[in-house]
Order: C-alpha cells, then structure tokens, then sequence
C-alpha cells in the first residue's frame, strides 16, 4: 500500500521524475516532473523577494499555468497561498488583501489594473507580473533542484481561502499542508480518483472546490490537471474543451451546472470520456438532465472551505439526499436547545412536512480538531466552535431512514408568518421553470412584521419570459407552500455572483425592490398574481414602513 505523505510539498517531490503529463492547457504541456521543477523556480523566487512578516503570497490570476506553478512553489518555500477573487469590488478587494498581509502579490496585467489605484501598503517590487516582459527571465534565473524549505511540516500554514460571501461577509479560512494532503487521499478515495484521470479544472483555482477536490487528489494521484481555454467556466466552452482533452472529471457549482444545462442541446453531447463529477448545490433536475445529456454520473456532495467529511455516500440515497452522516458524531440540532431535532417526516415530493421540527443546524460533536479556523477572527472562531462541537453554519434534517439532506446556509432560513422556511428548497422548485437559468432566494422585511420572500431568476431574455405563466407554474407545484410562494420577483438577465457563481444574495437583499430592474410584487391570497411595480408602487409601500416604525429596516 502507497505511503501517504503528510504535505503538500513532500507529494510534489514525489513527482520529480513522473513522466506523466501533469498539465494541459490549449497551448502547452507539461510533465509532472516539469510542473514541479517549474514550482520549484517560483518558490525559490518567492524566498529571494521575502520580507519580515507573514509568508503570504496572494495569486490574483484566472485558471492559468503559472497559478498552479506558483501553488506547487510557494507549498516548497513554505508560503501561504492567499487566492484573490478577481470578482470582488474596489472597496472589498482593498480589505482583504490588507486583511490577509499578503507581503508578495502574484498577478497580471489585467489583475494589475485592477490593483493599481488600491491602498494596500506595498511598494512596486512587490508585485510579480506572469506577463511581464522580464517574467521569463525571472524565473530562469531561478531554477534550481526541487527541495522542501526547513520547518515544514503538516501545521504549515498553506492556504487562506476566502469564504464566498453570498449572505456576509468573506472570511480567511487557513487551511494547513496537512489538512489539504488529508483531503487528497481521502477525496480520492471517496470520488474514485485515478492515475489515468484527466481532471478538467473549470472552478476558479482561488476557491477550495477546485483546489481540493480536484487538484490535490490530482497531484496525490499523478492525474492530469486541464485549463479551460477561455481560464475560467464557460458554459460555451465546456464542451469543445472537456472533448479536446479527453476529459474524465471536473468540478461544478450549482450554478454553473445551470448555465451549462441552459445551452442548446447537441446530437453528440454523449461524444465525450466524461465519467463522474463533483460538486455542490445543483438543482436536482439538472443532474438528471446532465446525466442523460452527457452521460458521466455527478456526486453531490456537502463541505465548505473550514471542514469536510460530514457525510458518506450511500447509493441507496434518494433524489436530493447527501448520503448519510459520516458517523455519529454529525448530527442536526435546534441551536437555541442543542437539542437533536426530529426526523423529517417526507411527503410523496420530498417536502418537509415538519420543518420547523426537524430543520436545523447541521453540527459535528468531533469536529472541533479538524477546524483550522479564521485568519485574524478569534470572534468567527468562537461561532463555529461552541460546547466543544463545530457548528457548520448549515441547515440541514435527517429523514426517518437515516439520509442526511443540506437545507441552505443559515443565512437563508426565512420566517414569514411564525413558520420558517428555507430558501434552498424554494429555489429548487424554481429552478425546475425551465426559462430560469439561475435563482437566488432571500429574505427582505415586512412592512408590519417579521419577513417576506423575495426571489430573483435569471432568465436569457426579459421579452420572452411570461410573468403570467410563471406565476401559474408557482401555484402548480405542490412542494410549494403558500407561505414560502415569493411575495417579490426579481427578473434579470444577469444576475450577480461571486468569483465561485453563487449568487450573491446579500447584494440583491441590500437592493431590495430599488433596481432598474422589473420587479413584481403579489399581495393577497389565493394564487399568485404578480404586478410590476412602478416608482409610485415601491414609494407607497416605503410609506407604509414608516407609517408602522420599522424605516429602519430598508437600510435608509
């Protein structure tokens, strides 16, 4: 049996030699033994531009090879790899970056625009251009032999993963060599990684979808790594890519699964070496679609960047379960009793018919040592850390046979009327209309009390998509109770999203009804009826906000 290495860096010096291709792209390949000898350049790069302070290096890059390069490099020299979100705005790149004491910054041109009118306290030298017309030298100038850097060892701080910041604000998650070389092993394992995989790597190397569940099984396995040709997700572009270099596996967000089912159907879809997938939060329609349209089996799974390992798969499953608890310890409970909640008792849809029994917070009594932490937040720290177990900040419920189900972030837990719904389960049923591309579902107040539900679809045209008819499908659907059936509709061609395409709900409920957008309120009962709102219509209800003291509420 192959020893498992502790670190990431001991399992690059693994592949010095392997003659395998360890990456692709459109224009260029490399053996492993070359990926790492090219890390090997960057990290000794690194510790010759190395400053008093923290080791943290931030890659403000999009899918590239020299992201990969300087990951393998900095995992040698003993740097932490922060990854920055090219999506993020002004104001909130400016602070994580501070945040994080990024002393060396990674980038490009382009990445380099976006940088350079920041006040992030770092002088000209601290900045790496891959595009620069020096880069190449650069980098010869520093090829040596591939060696790990003293005092490494499996607490070796190694990533700083920005959470996606969908409902709050991101956080530094660290991540050390060892728990990414736990999660090589143990991804490989659990999603049949191999040798002869040619993983398509389509998820933004900054987020830890690609990086663990892709990349390090990749490097543990001696895989190939591929590089979309557009260097990052392309619905357009899946395809023809996964097809040019044979692909076998990649990673997906829900999301992204979306747009990629939105694209016109082909005769010769099923023309592909495509086996499984990994990802997170697709509509359960989609992965039915996918399977028929492109024959590789989807593993939905459930983790976050600060732990893993909470469920096991079981193929006795039902349509919308994660699988089972890993093992005792995952449990889902009130958070105000710490009470284990009720099994969730199912109808003929999979509806919860008591959720406000058996939905709660998904917890792990054991998982208190696997938890890193936050960089620099001693108060996140505390909330994910409470009585000795590790609370996931995730809904969830059990049903009577034992299957684990993901219920939404807690963010997403709405209460309208006394009775708490979830927004996941609404957007489920959304997502089934087949003009929607994509949905966010969220919580905006009530002008009395308590919430309403605000929905926002993305849609390919706002001309062809028929208010009337959707409406009508709403009041079709029998897992839709009336109470969680969306007051507000939102309707956009582009909805906004994180680097990782979620979708950015803590901006859309900041917005509220105040878009350029249409926006369609139903008030009254019976079925829904929805009628666009005029400026007149959204000042009248603004006024009725006032008029019950709760102003405040609309953030003005």
């Amino acid at each position: 049996m192959k020893l498992e290495r502790t670190t990431i860096a001991e399992m690059l010096l693994d592949r010095v030699g392997d003659q395998h291709l360890g990456l692709r792209t459109r224009d260029q390949d490399w053996t492993w033994d070359e990926v790492v000898r090219e890390s090997a350049a960057r990290g000794d790069l690194a510790r010759s531009l190395r400053v008093d302070g923290p080791f943290h290096i931030g890659i403000l890059l999009e899918n590239v090879p020299d992201f990969l390069f300087w990951l393998g490099g900095a995992a040698l020299a003993g740097a932490t790899v922060v990854g920055i979100n090219p999506t993020r705005g002004a104001t909130e790149l400016e602070a994580e970056i501070k945040y994080v004491d990024c002393q060396l910054i990674v980038t490009d041109t382009a990445g380099m625009e976006k940088l350079k009118d920041l006040d992030l306290g770092l002088t000209e030298d601290r900045f790496v251009l891959v595009d620069a017309p020096d880069y190449r030298e650069r980098i010869d100038a520093h090829r040596v032999e591939p060696a790990i850097a003293d005092g490494i060892d499996e607490f070796s701080l190694f990533l700083l993963l920005f959470t996606s910041g969908t409902t709050g604000m991101s956080k530094g998650v660290k991540c050390s060599q060892g728990r990414l070389a736990r999660l090589a092993y143990s991804n490989s394992a659990k999603y049949g990684h191999k040798r002869d995989d040619v993983d398509y790597c389509c998820m933004p190397l900054f987020h830890g979808n690609a990086l663990m569940a892709l990349w390090a099984p990749a490097l543990a396995n001696g895989a190939t790594v591929c590089l979309p040709e557009a260097r990052k997700f392309s619905a357009s572009g899946f395809l023809p890519d996964v097809k040019y270099f044979g692909a076998t596996f990649f990673t997906y967000v829900g999301k992204a699964l979306g747009y990629l089912m939105a694209t016109p159907e082909q005769a010769d879809d099923k023309d592909n070496r495509l086996e499984r997938a990994f990802g997170t939060e697709a509509s359960p329609e989609d992965k039915v679609e996918f399977v028929r349209r492109f024959g590789a089996e989807l593993f939905e799974g459930y983790g976050s960047s600060e732990g893993a390992g909470s469920v096991k798969l079981d193929p006795e499953a039902p349509e919308g379960a994660l699988g089972r608890p890993a093992h005792a310890g995952i449990l889902v409970v009130n958070p105000e009793t710490r009470q284990e909640c009720a099994r969730a008792i199912l109808d003929e849809h999979g509806r919860v018919l008591n959720p406000d029994d058996a939905i709660g917070e998904m917890i792990n009594t054991e998982g208190a040592r696997a938890f890193e932490g936050y960089y620099k937040n001693d108060a996140a720290d505390a909330d994910r850390i409470k009585h000795g177990w590790y609370w996931t900040g995730d809904l969830g419920y059990i049903d009577e046979a034992g299957f684990i189900y993901f219920a939404g972030r807690k963010g997403d837990w709405i209460r309208v009327d006394g009775e708490n719904t979830s927004a996941l389960m609404i957007e489920r049923v959304i997502r089934r209309h087949p003009d929607v591309i994509a949905t966010g579902v969220y919580a905006i107040p009530d002008p009395r009390s308590g919430d309403q539900v605000m929905a926002a679809v993305e849609v390919a045209s706002l001309e062809s998509f028929d208010v009337d008819k959707f409406a009508e499908y709403l009041a079709g659907q029998d897992d839709l109770g009336s109470k969680a059936t969306p007051r507000f509709l939102r309707v956009s061609t582009h909805l906004p999203v994180t680097g990782s395409n979620k979708v950015l709900k803590r901006e859309l409920q900041a917005e509220l009804w105040r878009t350029g957008e249409p926006v369609y309120r139903w008030e009254g009962r019976g079925e829904p009826v929805y009628v666009a709102m005029t400026d007149d219509s959204k000042a009248a209800l603004e006024a009725e906000f006032v008029s019950f003291g709760r102003q405040r509420f609309l953030g003005v």
